[in-house]
């Protein structure tokens, strides 16, 4: 079968998040796919194999990690609409039964595509013992992100702080479900972007991930309320970098951005 590595969130290659993704008859058995997403080794691999016609989704879609299957995942999801539209297996909007729900991934006549995720529901907490040490930085404010996320949201002083963190991940992991959004408002938005952030995910084994889909669907609720947009670009500050549109609309954010194949081939497993 053919495997393609997709890089999401970007219009170049050898940027963004690279995901695997293989277009299926069916889903074979769990440790199959576990196996294939180890053997991948990015931070998601997505499994998708289309669906009877006329009901509530056209593809069904499942994400794993090198080590886990996960509950939401952007990134893979994007890549996963892009192979589907570049290969012509699937035109027009495409809709994706998973964990999460019905996605919606709908493609722009610029190459771009729009994915309708539910928002992440956040929760002020008090500072888990720890947290700061681990970073490296002390946090300004923490909100549990709900059960589709699973990370902290941790809000720091300024972007120069995001940059400069150099976490020990071993100890992030016991802070959180599956990791630490940390993030702070642009300090120059004629850049481009309002609000930049790094993703730290050592508990699913990706210490940190370049381009984090998911987390955006907290990120977007965070900080349209403070800057008072709905609609707001994002900068991840991963060292591979990426930046995702996002618009609030109530329950659902709009995640908006570009994906790139760069590797084509066949699995022979």
């Amino acid at each position: 079968m053919r495997i393609r590595i997709v890089d999401a969130f970007t219009d170049r290659p050898f940027a963004g998040n690279p995901a695997g993704v293989l277009l299926l008859d069916a889903f074979p058995d769990d440790d199959w796919l576990q196996n294939v997403a180890m053997e991948v080794n990015h931070a998601e691999t997505a499994f998708t194999h289309p669906l009877p016609p006329g009901g509530e989704a056209d593809w069904a879609l499942r994400w794993f990690t090198p080590v886990t299957e996960v509950a939401m995942c952007g990134h893979a999801t994007l890549a996963t609409a892009h192979v589907l539209h570049t290969t012509g297996a699937h035109t027009g909007p495409v809709r994706f039964a998973t964990r999460s729900g019905v996605l919606v991934a709908t493609p722009a006549e610029d190459g771009s595509y729009t994915l309708d995720f539910p928002t992440a529901p956040l929760t002020r907490v008090d500072v888990p013992e720890g947290v700061a040490e681990a970073l490296g930085a002390e946090p300004l404010a923490v909100f549990d992100t709900g059960p589709n996320v699973r990370d902290l949201l941790v809000e720091l002083a300024d972007e120069k702080t995001v940059h400069a963190l150099r976490p020990d991940h071993k100890a992030l992991g016991a802070c959180s479900s599956r990791g630490v959004i940390a993030t702070a408002r642009a300090e120059n938005p004629a850049l481009g972007y309002d609000f930049v952030s790094r993703c730290f995910f050592p508990n699913v084994g990706i210490d940190e991930d370049p381009v984090t889909g998911s987390a955006h669907t907290a990120l977007a609720p965070y900080w349209s309320e403070r800057l008072g947009r709905p609609g707001l670009t994002g900068l991840q500050a991963s060292p591979r970098s990426g930046r995702v549109r996002t618009e609030l609309r109530g329950e659902r954010t709009l995640l908006g951005g570009r994906a790139v194949t760069v590797i084509e081939g066949d699995l022979l497993a």
